[in-house]
């Protein structure tokens, strides 16, 4: 039987007016002592927040929101080298990388529970307390179903905490990717799934990511990007997901476009990499 654990997670919250005392959660930290685990998830869109807080100004919020990630992201690798034994909880983790101030951000009280799998825990945590009341996506798998068999891959083989968020900035554009390493270049990972309702829907997802890659094509950073893809269930519309895979490959930076069933050996590939790359360094 699978150990359960105990950890402790606190609820970032966005307060669009002080005064008024209202809040929606955008965020929340997990630790779990034990292993050494701490992790965190964010907003990337507004969701439901344009229309319970009209006029907020969603590009700050995402910005804060990112900048918090990183710092969570940074402390979790200090946390995995024995450096913070002093921080017993997710709050102390949480009030590190953000202060309590008078913003419009403020961390929740504390919670608990057990968990044998502390990322699986994470997830089912923000789904719950965080996205539960956006609006359905027209999508039967979103980005986040096609990256866990990826992730899943990524932990058996305790490689994850190996990658993280980046933002590659060019003088046209900004995108941030969740999943990268540096090699030299950045290797930028992107799980995009293609199993929408509609043909055109396919097409305009593989069109986004062609245009942002090729408003990021004179980056301050080298990157090569690598799109992990999912299918559409729906037979019918695989011509336009045979579209939309060319429509990527047409980008800027030479993208690496991955299906479902070559997971395994990209995983095979990022650790060799990765093993590689600590040796020499």
């Amino acid at each position: 039987m699978t150990e359960r654990r105990p950890y402790t997670y606190v609820l970032l919250r966005y307060r669009h007016d002080p005064l008024a005392g209202e809040f929606a959660n955008v965020g929340i930290v997990l630790h779990d002592a034990k292993s050494g685990f701490l992790g965190v998830r964010v907003r990337k869109t507004l969701g439901r927040l344009s229309a319970m807080f009209p006029g907020i100004n969603g590009e700050a919020l995402k910005g804060t929101l990112r900048s918090v990630q990183r710092g969570v992201q940074r402390l979790s690798k200090q946390e995995a080298s024995g450096l913070l034994t002093s921080l017993a909880d997710a709050s102390k983790f949480a009030q590190r990388a953000l202060p309590i101030d008078d913003s419009s951000f403020v961390w929740g009280p504390i919670g608990s529970g057990l968990s044998a799998d502390p990322a699986q825990t994470l997830d089912k945590l923000y789904a719950r307390f965080v996205s539960r009341y956006d609006e359905k996506t027209k999508a039967n798998r979103d980005d986040a179903a096609v990256w866990k068999p990826v992730r899943d891959l990524l932990v058996e083989r305790q490689i994850e905490d190996r990658l993280q968020a980046i933002t590659i900035r060019s003088p046209l554009d900004h995108v941030e990717f969740d999943h990268a390493w540096k090699n030299g270049a950045w290797h930028c990972y992107q799980p995009l799934s293609f199993d929408l309702l509609s043909g055109e829907s396919i097409r305009d997802k593989a069109s986004k990511w062609a245009g942002q890659l090729l408003a990021l094509e004179n980056a301050s950073e080298a990157f090569q990007p690598h799109f992990v893809v999912g299918a559409p269930s729906n037979p019918r519309l695989y011509d336009d997901y045979t579209k939309a895979l060319a429509i990527l490959q047409l980008g800027p930076g030479k993208p690496e476009v991955i299906e479902e069933a070559e997971i395994s050996a990209l995983v095979d590939r990022i650790e060799t990499e990765i093993k590689d790359h600590e040796a020499v360094h």
